[in-house]
């Protein structure tokens, strides 16, 4: 454990580097608040935080800059954490009062927000849909042999699954497997209705598949990506811009990332600690989304290390709250 003037050193440098991008000199550093040696105490201190892996120097006669392990330390050892702003506090307020409609499409727009208020690429996974209750449901034909199965769910979701037809299937058939539907799902779970006979094996039929394909889509997590053009800016190398987009297309990854550094009891993952090798040059802040006592989904900000860490805190926390608080009570 480092003693307290070299973890003072070393948060004076962090949040130099933060601000500026560029190595890091002795001399700022003596100036620093909550610093108040020399120079040359500096120096020597700043040798020793090298020597056991916290900072390094990536030009001969440079300053340092932080490494992983540096930030990490940062990270853990913050006094207090950091607080947004009014007008950010208060923009984000206003944001959930005046967002109503579909879920996906306010998920949308919290990463959206999310990535303006940060400047960082945006993560929101949002509730999965099984436990929601069908307020509606409609079976709707696209050709004999193929329709649609069309759902709107209590939490403002809508579900929209093609399915294949065992047979030619008529308007009227589809007519009676919707009306079957309907007397079945709504009110209820998709999960937890049982579907009984309707006394058309036809019909039943294709009710099963319509059920199953609601079934499908309910365990899915929907997941949004906000702010990806920010991070062709984060970043000086192509190869890695071209790396971390890729990444993120990919949602399967997001949701295993986000997921992961939740379970293990982590706000922040720095660099190769998450265990996502083509995003090893980026830092994971995320928050869980709780309602009723239940996690149900999560936000978070994906950035260079470079990354502000409290401001990302602050606000990956305060979106987290009232997204979870307007979950709730769109579900009530």
């Amino acid at each position: 454990m480092l003693d307290e003037r070299k973890t003072a050193i070393l948060r004076a440098i962090v949040h130099e580097y933060i601000a500026t991008a560029q190595p890091v000199g002795s001399t700022h550093i003596a100036n620093a608040p909550g610093v108040g040696v020399s120079s040359a105490t500096v120096r020597n201190e700043m040798a020793v935080l090298e020597q056991e892996g916290y900072l390094v120097q990536p030009h001969t006669s440079a300053g340092r800059i932080p490494t992983d392990k540096g930030y990490r330390l940062f990270v853990d050892t913050l006094t207090t954490p950091g607080q947004l702003d009014t007008s950010a506090t208060q923009r984000v307020r206003e944001f959930f009062d005046a967002t109503h409609g579909r879920l996906e499409e306010m998920l949308h727009q919290t990463s959206h927000l999310l990535a303006q208020l940060t400047h960082h690429a945006s993560l929101v996974v949002g509730p999965a849909h099984d436990r929601a209750v069908v307020r509606s449901v409609q079976v709707v034909g696209l050709s004999a042999r193929v329709a649609v199965v069309v759902a709107v769910l209590s939490n403002g979701s809508v579900e929209n699954e093609t399915i294949d037809l065992p047979d030619d299937t008529s308007e009227l058939r589809l007519a009676a497997v919707t009306s079957h539907l309907q007397r079945a799902l709504i009110g209820r779970a998709v999960e937890a209705a049982d579907l009984p006979s309707s006394g058309d094996a036809e019909v039943d039929s294709v009710c099963g598949i319509a059920q199953r394909a609601l079934l499908g889509a309910g365990q899915r997590e929907p997941v949004f990506v906000g702010g990806t053009a920010v991070v062709a800016q984060a970043f000086d190398a192509v190869d890695t811009v071209r790396t971390v987009l890729q990444t993120l297309e990919q949602q399967y990854v997001v949701v295993s990332l986000v997921r992961d550094v939740i379970n293990r009891g982590l706000s922040v993952a720095i660099g190769a600690e998450h265990g996502v090798e083509p995003l090893a040059a980026c830092s994971v802040v995320v928050a869980p989304v709780v309602v009723d006592g239940e996690h149900v989904g999560t936000v978070g900000v994906l950035g260079p290390t470079r990354m502000n860490y409290p401001q990302a805190l602050a606000t990956v926390e305060v979106v987290s709250e009232r997204l979870g608080r307007h979950l709730g009570e769109g579900a009530g």
